[in-house]
């Protein structure tokens, strides 16, 4: 899908942190599904149920401040970070604090823009830093 659209890399630098937090947002709850499906979670509740257990502020929270503290994030991804966090998006918060969400935000940003610069693998590895920090929050800083 992304061979029929190009944005050069300084395109996507310069992206309003919002809407890289937009495509972010899409690409873990991409990952997320499948990852429930293919672990053979596949009943419509218990689907549900288990994806707000990784894709709600608290946790995309959680586990962007654990990989800040652990010095997982480049700097390149600590400053898209602060952007996306530090962006305001003019609504309010429904199921959270503006703290947590705004961290949430920022995770968001990061996965949009790695995605957006084509860096999947290193999608990948935030995303599966991200799995195991929520699968298991007393192992933090996994790898």
């Amino acid at each position: 899908m992304s061979k029929l659209y190009t944005l050069r890399d300084i395109d996507v630098k310069q992206l309003n942190a919002l809407a890289l937090a937009y495509m972010g947002d899409a690409v873990y709850e991409q990952a997320i599904r499948e990852h429930l499906l293919r672990s053979g979670r596949v009943k419509p509740n218990v689907l549900h149920k288990e994806a707000t257990r990784y894709v709600s502020a608290k946790a995309q929270a959680a586990a962007v401040k654990m990989m800040h503290e652990t010095g997982f994030l480049s700097e390149e991804e600590e400053a898209v970070l602060r952007r996306g966090r530090n962006a305001k998006s003019g609504s309010v918060p429904k199921n959270t604090d503006v703290l947590t969400y705004n961290y949430s935000s920022g995770f968001e940003a990061v996965l949009g823009y790695l995605y957006l610069l084509g860096r999947n693998d290193r999608v990948g590895e935030i995303i599966g830093e991200t799995m195991r920090f929520i699968e298991n929050p007393e192992e933090e800083g996994t790898t």
